[in-house]
């Protein structure tokens, strides 16, 4: 099997995108999913139905959606042409944004559940230290909740580098731009090119079984630590 320039292209293109979007996705998903975790507001259930949305909705739907916001007169459009940044859509920056939200369960969820797993008891214990709740979230919670983030961080990184329908519709097939695996295996398809379709799609299926190959082990590993801390 060799790939092609093209196919090459498309793979560095999609790492790189599933990289920013996993980096920026722990970063803003961290204090949401805590707040998830802890809070008792009657908002937990409104702002969980909200994240758990891109589960169900179709990424058509939440791509088309985007791109009117993205436009020359949307709200994200308009900010963007403010700041100097231009138009977003059909751009790497615009496939970065469509795919935070495409991919916000994937990495929240995770995470929420590894901290709600912890149990209110180690937390408490740290308050008596007289702990801040910084001190406590880094010494406390991180480590503890270390499997949930590392599972949120593989499951952000893998459904970003297998989305298709948001990134069509609002980044288009503009090589070394725009232009991921999924769509340059579509491509292939269309263009009869089904050796090439054959590769992508052999990198892509031992891809997803490593996926989940670590991302079982990551679950054992966080079983395996909620019970240590239960006992």
């Amino acid at each position: 099997m060799f790939l092609s320039d093209s196919d090459i292209d498309a793979i560095i293109l999609t790492l790189k995108l599933a990289s920013t979007v996993t980096f920026i996705l722990l970063l803003l998903c961290t204090p949401l999913a805590y707040w998830l975790a802890r809070t008792q507001s009657w908002l937990k259930a409104p702002v969980s139905a909200l994240v758990a949305m891109p589960l169900i909705l179709p990424p058509t739907v939440i791509g088309f959606y985007l791109l009117i916001a993205m436009g020359p007169n949307g709200p994200i459009g308009e900010l963007s042409q403010s700041l100097g940044i231009g138009l977003l859509p059909f751009s790497f920056w615009g496939l970065v944004l469509g795919s935070l939200f495409y991919s916000l369960p994937f990495v929240v969820q995770p995470i929420q559940n590894a901290i709600e797993a912890i149990g209110t008891k180690p937390i408490e214990a740290a308050a008596t230290l007289h702990s801040t709740p910084l001190s406590t979230f880094i010494y406390i919670v991180l480590p503890l909740a270390k499997p949930g983030f590392l599972s949120a961080a593989v499951l952000g990184f893998a459904h970003t580098v297998g989305e298709f329908g948001i990134v069509l519709m609002i980044g288009g097939n503009i090589p070394k731009e725009t232009k991921v695996v999924s769509i340059q295996i579509y491509d292939n398809v269309e263009a009869l090119n089904y050796t090439g379709a054959h590769t992508l799609s052999a990198v892509m299926l031992i891809f997803s079984l490593l996926v989940l190959l670590s991302l079982y082990t990551l679950q054992q590993q966080s079983k395996s630590a909620i019970f240590s801390v239960g006992r």
